[in-house]
């Protein structure tokens, strides 16, 4: 970039230092999005649609969602599983109690559902936080799941417990196949992607980190912990609750309360601890681990045990599962607290200078 000084133009090399990464980062978003939308279809299996590709878009979205709340505002929150089952049972009802509701405003309408039961038990975060606060969400889930267990209405007086949709439309497309619900699950998750990237550099945005950075200077310089706080539980839900209508939905077709489970809650912290906090690809980095790092598991481990002549069963490799994840979410916390997304941001960093690293 040019100035003058003196009479004389000069070349900033810092102002082009900030401007050609920004450019290069959206160029290669833009071509990660158009290989997720053309190549993926054209070269990926219905195993790997169903089994990798639909779980990870609609766990990065839920990721998404619990990743403003905790990682954007700092509010602890373990009741992510109930906020996505009011999502689905919400969207489950409107579509049964109401004829001819679109899946989009279903979808929508079970999100603005798990909003509300949002704000609701993100009051308590008002006065209490940190442990207390995780605390209280966890009530919440063990509310919901109680309710949707108990509580016909919200299964329309099933016998079972479990309820099931069907018959998948959007504006004249029938959303059956695996491809089908991939390119639709993939549409709302860029959709939802965009809207966070731009809503946490906003100033609502800025109004969560300021209070997840120290709420008393916060509230000094003017703003309302209040509207800050309730704002974070109201977006992080809804996009939770989307998130769930679409794992109802598309994804499983039928579902009972345990899809919702409290180890869903878990699962989706332990998403965003590996993948970053404070981060919209961390999400994506966090599900995409989650996803695959099972079943590369359950093929390698059985494939290097035979090699030392070992008989690995299935029992072994769930139980390793976990302990595989328990020792990263600890070394991330200790070694790397930003996560997966600040390790890709430093290998960018240091491709963008290899090789003269001045």
């Amino acid at each position: 970039m040019f100035y003058r000084e003196n009479g004389q133009f000069k070349t900033s090399y810092r102002a082009d230092q900030q401007i050609f990464p920004i450019a290069q980062d959206r160029i290669a978003i833009l071509a990660l999005i158009a290989v997720a939308f053309v190549a993926v279809p054209l070269l990926a299996d219905e195993y790997l649609m169903r089994a990798i590709f639909i779980p990870f878009l609609i766990l990065a979205l839920a990721a998404l969602g619990l990743n403003i709340l905790v990682g954007y505002c700092g509010q602890i929150s373990l009741g992510t599983g109930a906020f996505m089952a009011v999502g689905a049972y919400a969207a489950y009802n409107f579509t049964v109690r109401i004829d001819g509701m679109p899946l989009i405003v279903a979808l929508l309408l079970g999100g603005l559902c798990a909003a509300v039961v949002g704000v609701l038990f993100g009051i308590p975060s008002l006065r209490i936080k940190g442990l207390y606060l995780a605390v209280a969400t966890l009530a919440a889930q063990f509310f919901c799941d109680w309710a949707f267990l108990r509580i016909k209405w919200f299964t329309n007086d099933s016998a079972s417990g479990s309820v099931n949709v069907s018959n998948l439309s959007v504006f004249g497309w029938t959303i059956d196949t695996p491809y089908d619900k991939y390119l639709f699950c993939l549409g709302v998750v860029t959709v939802f992607a965009l809207l966070a990237k731009n809503l946490v550099r906003s100033h609502v945005g800025r109004e969560w980190m300021a209070i997840r950075d120290m709420d008393v200077a916060a509230a000094v310089i003017g703003i309302r912990p209040v509207y800050a706080k309730l704002t974070a539980f109201a977006v992080s839900s809804f996009i939770v609750g989307v998130a769930g209508a679409l794992w109802g939905f598309v994804h499983l077709g039928a579902w009972e309360p345990a899809a919702f489970s409290i180890d869903r809650s878990f699962q989706l912290l332990f998403m965003i601890i590996i993948g970053g906090l404070g981060s919209i690809m961390g999400s994506f980095f966090g599900a995409a681990f989650i996803v695959v790092l099972p079943i590369f598991l359950n093929q390698a481990l059985p494939a290097l045990g035979s090699l030392v002549g070992l008989n690995i069963g299935t029992a072994f490799v769930s139980h390793a599962e976990f302990m595989i994840f328990g020792a990263l979410i600890v070394f991330f916390l200790i070694v790397e607290p930003h996560g997966l997304a600040r390790l890709w941001s430093i290998g960018k960093e240091k491709l963008r200078l290899w090789p003269f690293p001045h």
